[in-house]
């Protein structure tokens, strides 16, 4: 007897996995991180604490948290081998691109490579991320025939982030800033990227395998690469009135228009969009230029009108980042950078409780016989 399988596109609903790591609660209009509302948390935690409440599964005290920031600084530098490669890559090669090459030829320094052990995991985790900054920015700079930078061990993480992008040392805003989207872009339950991690994870892969995989998802555009979509259309536009006639026309034509609409977030603002919104008013406001924050408001408002559709984290991030002077191409691989505790704890997950990732098909084709 055949069974009717039942399909969904997409896998819209579906529930893949069991998880203690994350839930978008759509009833309580919460993002819960371990039992945290990871709204909450942007207020008053940084990325760090983040980092260790994903891989530790509890908030940190000062001391771990300055105990994790120490972790991430050991770990700052990265192979010279991996530079030369990345020497090696077509100019053309987008930095994503880059820093999937760069992930990938890492997993041949790690010794205990075939280790998938918690504490093994772990140690490998806490590695990758510290070194994510300087192969982030470093792939960016070599593709675009820039000398690498060096990354400064006297800042915090997200500082040093920052600095190695800009060339500067940020001020507290701007690194709080920043730091708080690292945090907001962290985690976020089971988009398509944390889902291809995981199932490259299941077949017992390891962890750079699966998040070799994970950035491949992350650069697609309706995925991560929508934040740097949104930007190259607000830059489309040098006032209100042209913003708005450009959405206008993209409405007439029925094309998409990134950085609004969310698989879950479908009544109302990504909460992590508002929390980005209001960095964006700091920083105009810092700068006495709130043109780019006109802009954003204008169009949420045609878009909610229109089309019933409401900004994600990538419309207000992209923007943000502007302000902070960070070059287009390199907000997906930010994105991604972050992303990675997340990715990281879910691997993590995935090799203490596996079962091999195996789904079906709805077959459309002919039959022979």
């Amino acid at each position: 007897m055949i069974m009717e399988e039942t399909f969904v596109p997409g896998l819209e609903g579906v529930v893949a996995s069991e998880t203690g790591i994350s839930l978008l609660d759509t009833e309580q209009e919460k993002i819960i991180i371990r039992g945290y509302d990871l709204i909450d948390l942007s207020t008053r935690k940084t990325y760090a604490d983040i980092v260790y409440l994903l891989l530790e599964g509890t908030l940190p005290s000062d001391a771990e948290r300055q105990a994790v920031e120490v972790k991430l600084k050991d770990n700052y530098q990265i192979p010279a081998t991996v530079m030369d490669i990345l020497k090696l890559l077509p100019k053309e090669t987008h930095p994503m691109d880059g820093q999937r090459t760069a992930i990938s030829v890492s997993a041949g320094y790690d010794q205990a490579l075939n280790d998938r052990s918690l504490e093994a995991n772990n140690r490998r985790a806490y590695e990758i991320l510290g070194q994510l900054p300087a192969i982030t920015v470093n792939s960016y700079r070599i593709l675009n025939n820039q000398e690498p930078v060096e990354p400064d061990p006297e800042l915090p993480y997200s500082a040093n982030f920052l600095y190695m992008i800009t060339g500067q040392e940020p001020t507290e805003l701007e690194a709080e800033i920043f730091d708080r989207s690292l945090l907001l872009y962290s985690e976020h339950e089971m988009p398509n990227s944390t889902f291809t991690s995981r199932v490259i994870a299941s077949t017992h892969s390891d962890m750079y395998g699966a998040l070799t995989g994970a950035v491949a998802s992350l650069k697609g555009n309706l995925h991560g690469g929508a934040n740097e979509a949104v930007m190259y259309m607000l830059n489309d536009a040098s006032s209100v009135d042209e913003f708005e006639k450009i959405l206008e026309k993209k409405l007439q034509r029925k094309e998409k228009i990134m950085g609004f609409g969310h698989r879950v977030y479908m009544k109302k603002m990504d909460p992590r969009a508002a929390m980005m919104k209001e960095s964006l008013k700091q920083l105009c406001d810092l700068k006495g230029d709130s043109l780019l924050l006109d802009m954003c408001e204008a169009g949420e408002k045609i878009m909610a009108q229109e089309k019933g559709l409401y900004p994600n984290l990538d419309y207000y991030a992209a923007p943000v980042y502007w302000m902070l002077e960070i070059p287009i191409p390199l907000y997906t691989p930010i994105f991604f950078s972050s992303r990675t505790a997340g990715l990281c704890a879910h691997i993590i997950e995935q090799h203490e409780n596996n079962r091999l990732f195996r789904p079906r098909v709805k077959y459309i084709g002919e039959r022979t016989q």
